[in-house]
């Protein structure tokens, strides 16, 4: 596992794999998530998220903008 950093394309309910790889790195926090455990992603913003937290900590900052 996070042997190659993955190319995907954010879509409204899913998630498109660009260029194979089997993760992704957290646009908030640098966390490496897993494909299998991707769950969170801005799609106007193209970015991932690891979890709930790093995905309101995004919200909040745009919020403030």
């Amino acid at each position: 596992m996070n042997k190659k950093l993955a190319k995907v394309k954010y879509l409204p309910n899913n998630f498109q794999v660009i260029e194979s790889g089997d993760h992704v790195i957290c646009a908030v926090s640098g966390k490496v998530i897993s494909l299998d455990n991707l769950t969170y992603w801005n799609v106007e913003l193209q970015e991932p998220y690891y979890s709930y937290v790093e995905a309101s900590k995004k919200k909040e900052e745009l919020g403030n903008k």
